[in-house]
């Protein structure tokens, strides 16, 4: 059962906080994205009502995660431009282009395991009834029973 609830509580968070890492999104503006995750994550905060020192945790591992996402974002552009550079080129590098895309799944993918280690975090934060409110709202949404 707790492992349910650490999976329901990380898939909560990732949402929450990687609401604002899609395609696109960081060309427009970064910080009103991180202004909206903020205002999406205090209204789940509010719903659990959770405590202040408990809000502070929470919105350190956001910041957290925001600062680290923003960078993988920043990165991806780069590579994209690369990406690009070489198909336009006359004589692509295939080497490179095949080391840019394995540079790539490994940045997210090691994003991914701090995102698990957040939700864990937060996990640790909550009470057990926020947690299990947390969880029976996924699981609605998911239509899981």
């Amino acid at each position: 059962m707790k492992k349910k609830i650490a999976i329901a509580a990380s898939a909560v968070l990732a949402v929450v906080l990687l609401s604002g890492f899609r395609g696109g999104g960081w060309s427009r503006d970064p910080e009103r994205i991180k202004q909206m995750i903020t205002w999406k994550l205090d209204d789940k905060l509010e719903d659990l009502d959770a405590t202040a020192d408990q809000q502070k945790a929470v919105h350190a591992v956001k910041d957290r995660l925001f600062d680290e996402g923003k960078l993988l974002a920043t990165e991806h552009q780069a590579s994209r431009l690369e990406v690009l550079t070489q198909l336009e080129s006359d004589y692509p590098d295939a080497q490179k282009l095949h080391s840019l895309v394995d540079a790539r799944l490994d940045a997210v993918r090691a994003f991914a395991h701090k995102v698990v280690d957040a939700a864990l975090e937060v996990h640790r934060v909550l009470t057990p009834e926020q947690r299990k409110e947390l969880s029976t709202e996924y699981r609605e949404r998911m239509g899981i029973k």
